[in-house]
């Protein structure tokens, strides 16, 4: 389909900054965040709640099609952030947890759970004017997306990150667990056989190591900006 304004895929591994990212971008265009990967946390908070393992495919792919199935599934997105709800209540903090975060990798590897998520994630950016971040944006669940970004960083960066972020949040974490974690997860996310986590073609990559927050978001804004000019000759 034809868009006036483009979509724009934020892809990347775990740590690399694009949640932060995404939101600074999207104010600084105007445009609306969808945040592909809270659907695959709220499923992980779904799971944990039903007393079921992550790593159980049948139930989660069962489970998963009954929240789509019943629309018990919910995002508000803006140009602050994105709000996900379940079942009408707000657990947009409730998913933020490092034992979410990796049930969230675990289910999403899940084909049943990712054949259930494809079409909210589709829904939520079709007219084009927002944007996405996740891991198979701009592979798969937008691989016409207009605009492709693939932010990365050092596994010692991101676990840094990581560190920092769950220490300001009152978790008590040993930083040689946080790197463990972003490694395991980098793994798992690279193999699994559906929608594995890797760099469009057509994707502008961008390694945020030494880049400062501001310096990656200008990166980005200028390259949509560049794409806008695009579509509007058109």
């Amino acid at each position: 389909m034809s868009r006036t304004r483009p979509v724009v895929a934020i892809d990347g591994p775990a740590g690399a900054g694009k949640s932060t990212v995404t939101r600074r971008v999207a104010k600084a265009l105007g445009y609306l965040v969808v945040d592909t990967g809270a659907l695959y946390r709220t499923v992980a908070l779904a799971v944990q709640r039903a007393g079921a393992s992550f790593d159980d495919e049948d139930p989660v792919g069962a489970l998963a099609e009954a929240l789509v199935a019943r629309e018990a599934v919910t995002l508000v997105g803006d140009a602050d952030g994105t709000r996900v709800l379940l079942d009408g209540e707000d657990v947009s903090g409730s998913i933020r947890t490092p034992i979410l975060s990796q049930g969230a990798s675990k289910v999403s590897a899940h084909p049943r759970v990712r054949a259930a998520l494809l079409e909210l994630q589709r829904a939520g950016g079709r007219e084009g004017g927002v944007v996405l971040e996740g891991r198979d944006i701009g592979t798969v669940v937008f691989p016409d997306a207009e605009a492709k970004v693939f932010l990365t960083a050092s596994v010692e960066e991101r676990a840094r990150r990581r560190f920092e972020e769950l220490k300001a949040n009152g978790v008590n974490v040993e930083f040689h667990g946080v790197r463990a974690e972003v490694v395991e997860r980098d793994q798992r996310d690279s193999s699994r056989p559906i929608a594995p986590l890797r760099q469009a073609p057509d994707a502008l990559v961008l390694d945020s190591s030494t880049l400062s927050i501001d310096q990656v978001v200008a990166r980005i804004v200028a390259h949509v900006k560049a794409v806008e000019a695009t579509l509007g000759a058109r």
